[in-house]
């Protein structure tokens, strides 16, 4: 499987179906190794991979990142295995246990020992049966991890790590957790914007819903933010999390996480509104894949 350096990461849902395939074409057509989509209270996440692959050829498809609460061990692999037979082993499963709110007020489960549920759903995985022609190499894993211990379960028991709201200090700490040779994924959100009151406008945006949730709020603070910095959005804040500016200043901090120890950045390229996908900015970007 051949992510490449740099891919895409979308709110995919955003767009009507035929629509998704159309941008997902474009992202493989651009040069970019894989296009990374969330899962929350859109499409299923298995679904969406396959509606994906089917419009694409070569380009890598990766959840990031299904909910594990959303299906059990066995639906995970035997989804990712089925995916990757069917694909030619393009299709990359990231895994995360998500946040409380979204767990037990969304879903009805009860959110608890996070790293022990995680731990105990990849060994599950491991044993899962199997019946169907199995893909010609297995398929690989990737979790969300933020925190020390998922970083380490995630060298232990996975193929590495998509963190996701980090800047270039947390790669660095990941790289040395997860040791040299598992994947680094990193999310980056970008906005190709020089005026500072808009670029961070957007930013905040972006980040409005993160600033809510313990998991993100608890990996800025480790990274030495604030409480009062992350719910109050500072400059300084959305500085780190959010590239903002004309190019140099966007590769530059792509090349921050590259020095930091990524294997794979995967650029969220946002326009003024914080939400919506700016397919323009990842067309210019996709030269750094040459």
């Amino acid at each position: 499987m051949d992510i490449k350096r740099l891919g895409v990461w979308a709110f995919t849902d955003q767009y009507e179906a035929a629509r998704s395939g159309e941008f997902a074409r474009q992202v493989e057509e651009w040069g970019y190794g894989a296009l990374w989509y969330p899962e929350a209270v859109g499409r299923d996440s298995l679904v969406q991979a396959g509606w994906l692959l089917h419009n694409t050829q070569k380009l890598v498809v990766a959840s990031g990142i299904a909910n594990i609460f959303a299906r059990d061990a066995q639906s995970s692999q035997a989804g990712a295995n089925a995916l990757n037979e069917a694909y030619g082993g393009r299709f990359l499963l990231g895994l995360r246990v998500s946040h409380a709110p979204l767990v037990e007020a969304m879903r009805g489960h009860k959110y608890e020992k996070p790293l022990a549920n995680m731990r105990h759903y990849l060994e599950a995985m491991k044993k899962a049966a199997y019946q169907a022609p199995a893909p010609a190499e297995r398929s690989r894993v990737v979790l969300a991890a933020l925190a020390p211990g998922m970083l380490k379960l995630s060298a232990e028991l996975a193929d590495g790590a998509h963190p996701y709201n980090v800047n270039p200090e947390h790669t660095r700490q990941a790289r040395q957790l997860l040791g040299p040779d598992k994947w680094l994924c990193v999310e980056q959100k970008v906005v190709w914007e020089s005026d500072p009151h808009k670029a961070r406008a957007a930013g905040r945006a972006a980040l409005d819903m993160y600033v809510k949730l313990p998991n993100y709020v608890n990996n800025w603070k480790n990274l030495g933010f604030s409480e009062e910095e992350i719910s109050q959005q500072s400059d300084r804040f959305v500085d780190a999390v959010v590239a903002w500016g004309e190019e140099d200043a966007i590769q530059d901090r792509i090349q921050q996480h590259w020095e930091a120890g990524a294997n794979h950045v995967c650029i969220q390229a946002l326009q003024l509104d914080g939400k919506s996908i700016d397919c323009k900015t990842l067309e210019r970007l996709s030269k750094l894949n040459a």
